[in-house]
C-alpha cells in the first residue's frame, strides 16, 4: 500500500494555482510576446547602430585650431539650401560631431503642426514620440516634424537626414514592437492585453520561485551548468526570470501608457501627477522693445551663453526659434556620458534680452514627476545612457527566451506524465 500523502498546505495551494495561471497564460499568449519582446530586444541599441552603419554622417574630421561657424550661417546656408524654414537646431558638446538642423517646409493650408520640439538625443537627433510611425533617429515626412538635416559645423555642408535603410529597419521593428506590424487601431490592443498578461507572468512567476524554504533560495538563484539539458534549461527560465523580473515590470508597466488612455490616466492618478494636456499654464511672452530700431534678436551664442548660467554643465543644446515677435525661444539641454540620464533641462528665454524666462530642472522635480516625465526612456532603457541600455538589452534578452525555456518545461512536464500514465509491461521470465 501507498503510504497516505501529507495534505498540502495554504502556500503550496497558492503557488500550484498561481503556477497553473502562469503556465496557461504563457501559453496564450507566448508567440505574441516572443515578437514583441525580440522587435524590442532588436530597438534598443537603434541610435548607436545607425551611428555605426553611417559614421561619416554623424561625425566629422576636426583640423588642429578650427572653430564652428556661426550657428547663424549654418542656419542660413541650410535654409536656402532646402527652402524650408528652419525651425531647431541641436548643437552636441562633442566638437567633433555633426549639427542637426530641423526645417520644415510650407504646405498649401500652412505648416503643419509641430509643437514646440524637444531635447535632442546622442548626435542631436529629436526624438520620437511613441504615436510616431518611425524610430527614434529617423525622419519625419511631411510639414508636422520637419526633417532633420546632418550639417558639418566648420563648413555648414548638409551632409545628409537621418533617413537611411538602416533607419527604415528600425521603422519596422517599433511598428512591430508597437503594433505588430498592423494598423494602430487593432495592433495596439492586442500588443496591450499581451502586455498586461506578461505583467501577471512575471508577478505570478516571482510568486513560483520563492522557495518553501529559505535553504532552498540559494539554489534558485544560481544554474546548475552541470546538470543535464533539462536541469540547464529549467534553472535558465527561473534564474534569469527572476533577475530581470524587476526590469521587465518596469517595461511593461510604461509600455501600458500608450496602449490604454484608460490605463495613462489611472497612472498619472496614482502619482498624483496631471497630465501635460490638463495643466492650465499662462503662457510667457518675449517682451517687444517699444522703440522699432531696437527690435533685435540676440545671437544663437548670447542665448547659450545665458542658459550656461543657468545649466553650468557639458551637454547637448537644442534650440527652439520663437514663432513670432512676441514668443519665446525654447532651449533643451541633455547631460553626456556613459552614464548620463536622458532626461533634458529645459529653458525659456526671453528673445530680445536672453533672460530665462521659466527653468524646469529635472533634478529639482518632484520624484513623481520624474517618473511620468521619463516614461518614455524607463521603458526604452536610456533612462541612465549606455549603462542602461546594456541592462535593458540584457533584459529584453531574456524575456525573449522566457516563451521558449518555458513552452520546453511543460513539454518536458507532459512526456513525463504520460510515461508515468503508461501501462508497464510485463517482463519475460527467464527459462
Amino acid at each position: 500500500m501507498k503510504q497516505n500523502q501529507k495534505p498540502k498546505s495554504t502556500w503550496q495551494k497558492v503557488r500550484k494555482l498561481f503556477n497553473d495561471l502562469h503556465l496557461w497564460m504563457g501559453i496564450a499568449s507566448g508567440l505574441i510576446l516572443f515578437v514583441v519582446c525580440l522587435s524590442g530586444t532588436i530597438y534598443t541599441f537603434n541610435t548607436e547602430v545607425q551611428e555605426f552603419m553611417e559614421p561619416e554622417k554623424f561625425t566629422v574630421q576636426v583640423e588642429a585650431g578650427a572653430e564652428p561657424m556661426a550657428a547663424e550661417a549654418i542656419i542660413a546656408k541650410v535654409a536656402a539650401e532646402t527652402g524650408g524654414k528652419v525651425s531647431a537646431i541641436t548643437i552636441p558638446a562633442d566638437a567633433s560631431r555633426t549639427y542637426t538642423v530641423n526645417v520644415k517646409k510650407e504646405e498649401k493650408g500652412g505648416e503643419g503642426k509641430g509643437g514646440e520640439a524637444r531635447g535632442g538625443d546622442k548626435g542631436g537627433r529629436e526624438k520620437s514620440g511613441e504615436g510616431k510611425k518611425g524610430t527614434e533617429g529617423a525622419v519625419a515626412k511631411g510639414g508636422g516634424r520637419g526633417t532633420n538635416y546632418l550639417v558639418n559645423p566648420y563648413t555648414a555642408e548638409v551632409i545628409g537626414t537621418t533617413e537611411s535603410p538602416t533607419s527604415e529597419f528600425f521603422m519596422t521593428m517599433f511598428r512591430l514592437h508597437r503594433w505588430l506590424l498592423l494598423d494602430t487601431e487593432t495592433g495596439r490592443p492586442i500588443v496591450g492585453w499581451a502586455t498586461v498578461i506578461f505583467t501577471l507572468i512575471v508577478i505570478s512567476g516571482l510568486v513560483i520561485w520563492i522557495p518553501q524554504k529559505v535553504k532552498n533560495w540559494r539554489q534558485g538563484l544560481k544554474i546548475k551548468w552541470s546538470g543535464n539539458w533539462k536541469r540547464v534549461n529549467h534553472d535558465l527560465h527561473n534564474s534569469l526570470g527572476f533577475y530581470s523580473s524587476f526590469l521587465l515590470l518596469v517595461m511593461s508597466l510604461t509600455g501600458l501608457t500608450w496602449s490604454f488612455e484608460w490605463y495613462k490616466e489611472g497612472f498619472f492618478k496614482v502619482l498624483g501627477v496631471t497630465p501635460q494636456k490638463d495643466r492650465k499654464e499662462e503662457p510667457l511672452f518675449s517682451t517687444v522693445p517699444t522703440d522699432p530700431t531696437q527690435v533685435a534678436t540676440l545671437s544663437i551664442a548670447d542665448y547659450l551663453k545665458s542658459a550656461d548660467t543657468v545649466l553650468p554643465y557639458k551637454g547637448d543644446y537644442r534650440i527652439s526659434f520663437s514663432t513670432d515677435s512676441a514668443a519665446t525661444v525654447s532651449i533643451n539641454k541633455n547631460k553626456v556620458g556613459f552614464f548620463a540620464p536622458a532626461a533634458s533641462d529645459k529653458l525659456q528665454l526671453d528673445q530680445y534680452s536672453g533672460e530665462v524666462l521659466k527653468a524646469e530642472i529635472f533634478a529639482d522635480k518632484p520624484l513623481n514627476e520624474q517618473i511620468t516625465s521619463s516614461i518614455k526612456p524607463l521603458h526604452v532603457g536610456n533612462v541612465y545612457g549606455t549603462f542602461s541600455k546594456i541592462l535593458y538589452f540584457i533584459a529584453c534578452l531574456v524575456a525573449t527566451s522566457l516563451p521558449i525555456t518555458g513552452t520546453m518545461i511543460w513539454i518536458n512536464k507532459l512526456r513525463k506524465k504520460s510515461k508515468k500514465g503508461a501501462i508497464p509491461v510485463a517482463k519475460r521470465a527467464v527459462v
